[in-house]
């Protein structure tokens, strides 16, 4: 079989999802018509497409995949419950009289929402639409709180417990089981989502603070551009009560992922609910709420497994054609070995990262590309969080990238798109210097995970 076909499928899927046609059908629909092509033509062996039920049947029977739409309900609870807006709000009490104190409330309020849904869309419209006016009010300049809403609300690739490591990590297992397997050891290792979140954790945490670095930075050196806001009198029992509950809550779920008490589809579960009485307390959820609640969760969760019953497909014909050898040989006898490989890897996924969404790249792109580092000897953890922050950069980085498409639909027009495009450079840039110490030092991620395997 001629892999070049692989390749062309590859192509086709790319170009048609550059005219707007839907991700999931157009992954099977072109995987399809290539397969029916290549039986007519003798190129395609049917046997693949029969593998389809039995793959389709463990994605059904995958206990972690249940953390997916738990997490979804999670974040869209604390969204639609203005948990999300009570948490701004009291956050910027308690920073907002420093210069620069407002754009620190809206990075760690973006953070924790982006921890919640660790969807890059929903994180950047709603940090866009609570943040975004009282910034402007406050004399902000535009560009840096466009640069601030777009790079906290790519926060949710990176920061733990989020949708986006929940599945990259279950990729990942399959794909470290996979490189084993061909390496002819029989009772291989295996890499947990749990793994993956606490390996997230240190590059996360630095990424946050070297944003908030750069706003107290900018703040002290040009006082004009982030001065302080008017608070008024802070009701410190009032502001305990406002903050607390919601961190608390998402502290318990991530608590009890790290020190291994929990499952994270246990913890998705107790995320859920913990948020949904949360709301209930803050009498901000009524019958008409909850059904908008349950209705956009599955709105979300359903998007997802299309996208996973397609790559499915997409990945079946792709191998049925001989593409997986071909891209190993091209990895294999590439300059440089190992690090050309990766480096040809990530440069593939940021650019992939223009025209699609993680969760496409991440069942299309990595179950290909994935086994083949894994056997070459790359870390998965370190892998898993190496192609995270490297997407996160992607969706930053003008003139395509997501976040700033998501923020560009919410702003006002007084705002400038040329303002959104330079306000985002710093943190690319911030974004840059982590991926190259991630990349000098593995350690940042696969350290902790070690410590507490151990």
């Amino acid at each position: 079989m001629d892999g070049t076909i692989a390749i062309w499928m590859f192509l086709a899927v790319c170009l048609l999802l550059m005219f707007g046609y839907p991700v999931a059908f157009t992954l099977a629909g072109t995987a399809l018509a290539f397969a029916a092509g290549g039986i007519l033509a003798g190129h395609f062996d049917p046997a693949f497409l029969a593998a389809l039920p039995a793959r389709l049947f463990g994605t059904i029977s995958n206990s972690t995949l249940i953390a997916v739409p738990l997490f979804i309900l999670m974040g869209i609870i604390l969204e639609k419950s203005r948990v999300a807006e009570e948490l701004l709000e009291n956050m910027a009490k308690v920073f907002g009289g420093l210069r620069g104190g407002l754009g620190i409330s809206v990075v760690i309020v973006g953070m924790l929402l982006a921890a919640s849904t660790g969807i890059v869309g929903a994180t950047v419209v709603t940090m866009g639409l609570l943040s975004l006016p009282s910034m402007m009010r406050s004399g902000y300049s535009p560009a840096l709180a466009t640069g601030t809403i777009c790079a906290t609300g790519t926060l949710g690739q990176i920061i733990p417990p989020s949708i986006a490591l929940v599945l990259l990590g279950d990729i990942l297992s399959s794909a470290y089981q996979q490189a084993q397997l061909s390496m002819n050891i029989f009772n291989p290792k295996t890499v947990s989502v749990g793994d993956l979140f606490i390996g997230a954790l240190l590059p996360g945490l630095l990424l946050v603070a070297l944003y908030i670095g750069y706003l107290l930075l900018i703040a002290a050196l040009k006082p004009e551009l982030a001065p302080p806001a008017e608070v008024g009198k802070v009701d410190r029992g009032a502001l305990l009560r406002g903050l607390a509950p919601p961190i608390l809550l998402i502290a318990l779920v991530l608590g009890s992922i790290l020190t291994g008490a929990a499952t994270p589809t246990e913890a998705a579960g107790v995320g859920a609910v913990g948020a949904l009485l949360l709301a209930y307390a803050k009498r901000e959820m009524n019958l008409q709420r909850l059904r908008e609640v349950v209705v956009n969760t599955m709105e979300v969760t359903c998007m997802v497994f299309m996208i996973l019953i397609g790559a499915a497909v997409f990945s079946l014909v792709f191998r049925g054609f001989g593409g997986e050898e071909l891209i190993q040989e091209f990895f294999v006898d590439m300059p440089g070995g190992v690090i050309g490989a990766t480096l040809v890897v990530m440069l593939v996924i940021f650019l992939l990262g223009f025209i699609l969404d993680f969760i496409e790249i991440t069942f299309v792109v990595v179950p290909i590309v994935g086994p083949i580092l894994l056997a070459m000897g790359v870390d998965p953890i370190w892998l898993g969080i190496m192609i995270a922050l490297n997407l996160q950069t992607s969706f930053l980085t003008p003139p395509f990238g997501f976040a700033l498409f998501y923020l560009r639909g919410v702003a006002p027009e007084s705002v400038p798109t040329s303002a959104i495009y330079r306000g985002v450079i710093p943190f690319i840039i911030i974004q840059l210097l982590v991926l190259g110490a991630l990349w000098r030092w593995p350690e940042l991620a696969t350290w902790l995970p070690a410590k507490l395997g151990n």
